[in-house]
């Protein structure tokens, strides 16, 4: 399968950067062809610009500031996100990515003013995640992150991908042995892909 992996943390020698590596190895070693996008790596530009926005729904335009990350995301069949919880939200710059390439034609169309999901291609869903809060706190703030791939993710691949969610709570307070044991998990489940 071919995979792409989005990867957005500025430091590269992060625990979310250990969990990146895992991912990356698991994957590879399990067989996948894997399409590794570091978005702080790339330097991808998270700005919706006044321009983009005003060709936001011109399709036969819209891509073309943003052209090879389209193509790498129609290219795949798969699609894994490793980043931080910040805020209860996505780093700007996986934000950014969202805003910039999921556009009106490729991740999703508008029939009667209604949306309809596009990436066909993605049968399956994969997040690496780390929250400073508990489950509980994040359960109690509704987890914005959570909701956002396992409901509107898998709603622009028409409701085809199965999500696969990995969320390591507490880090404001984990371990030395909690992280180990998470990054393992990540490893037996990637790996099993």
């Amino acid at each position: 399968m071919r995979i792409l992996v989005l990867y957005c943390h500025p430091n590269p020698e992060s625990y979310g950067a250990a969990l990146h590596l895992a991912v990356i190895k698991s994957l590879t070693a399990a067989g996948h062809v894997v399409d590794d996008c570091d978005l702080y790596g790339e330097g991808f530009d998270p700005v919706l610009s006044r321009a983009d926005r005003l060709g936001y729904h011109d399709l036969a335009a819209n891509t073309r500031p943003v052209q090879a990350h389209v193509d790498r995301l129609k290219a795949a069949e798969a699609i894994v996100l490793v980043f931080p919880v910040w805020n209860f939200g996505f780093p700007a710059m996986l934000k950014g990515y969202f805003d910039r390439v999921f556009l009106p034609g490729i991740s999703f169309g508008l029939v009667d003013g209604r949306t309809q999901g596009m990436l066909s291609n993605i049968r399956r869903i994969g997040v690496v995640t780390t929250y400073g809060a508990s489950w509980t706190k994040a359960t109690l703030l509704g987890n914005p992150p959570r909701k956002f791939c396992t409901r509107s993710l898998r709603a622009v691949t028409a409701f085809k991908a199965s999500v696969t969610y990995l969320a390591h709570y507490d880090m404001n307070r984990s371990t030395p042995a909690t992280r180990q044991a998470f990054l393992k998990r990540v490893q037996i489940v990637f790996s099993r892909w």
